[in-house]
């Protein structure tokens, strides 16, 4: 891995302002969050919350760390006859639309930033088994902590194609800063409250990454 040496924000500052802005953030969002996880319970028609294994930052071993990540589920659990799970245009209810359009989904990603497994602004989290599918450059985006929200999604979120997700996210990397994390975060602001791009072109949420090839 090409990691270059960080700098004190990096290394110390982003961790102490992560943990003390997601603290703040889950006292006072507390009713909203009790509001959602009965509204969700009741939309999903049982558990509220999705839960999966995501790759975090790579660690002093040259792997990524696994992490648990936790959201608001947005689609449910209908099946067809053969009990395979129905395509995600299908189980994407009007609930969790709303959820994703607003992003209230990832409202329970601030406990994954307290506990350390993710920070505020980062590259977005994505699915272990893309792992072997990366080239070196694109693992690079592991060298820094997964994001609630990133430099890809204030970019074009999901309207943006895979390799311009990528080469964003490897420049976050590459150009760590408060400055930028600054920015992000009140364009995020602003991405979310415009509604867009919550679905890519071809598909109700994004296609899956198969590679480069």
């Amino acid at each position: 891995m090409n990691k270059k040496k960080r700098g004190l924000y990096a290394c110390f500052f982003k961790r102490m302002i992560d943990f003390l802005l997601s603290l703040l953030a889950i006292i006072i969002l507390s009713p909203l969050l009790i509001v959602l996880i009965i509204t969700g319970a009741v939309a999903m028609r049982g558990n509220p919350f999705f839960v999966q294994q995501r790759p975090g930052m790579i660690d002093k071993t040259g792997k990524e760390r696994i992490i648990h990540l936790i959201k608001f589920r947005t689609m449910t659990n209908e099946r067809d006859a053969e009990g395979k799970l129905l395509p995600d245009g299908e189980r994407l209810n009007k609930y969790g639309l709303f959820l994703r359009m607003t992003s209230l989904d990832e409202l329970p990603q601030l406990f994954n930033i307290l506990t350390g497994g993710c920070s505020i602004i980062g590259p977005r989290p994505l699915l272990v088994r893309y792992l072997e599918r990366y080239s070196e450059e694109q693992r690079r985006r592991h060298e820094v902590r997964p994001g609630l929200t990133g430099l890809a999604q204030v970019s074009g979120r999901n309207a943006l194609d895979w390799q311009s997700k990528f080469k964003l996210d490897v420049y976050y990397v590459d150009h760590l800063s408060f400055a930028l994390d600054l920015s992000i975060f009140f364009k995020t602001i602003k991405v979310v409250f415009s509604c867009r791009d919550v679905s890519s072109l071809t598909s109700a949420t994004m296609e899956e990454f198969m590679g480069n090839h």
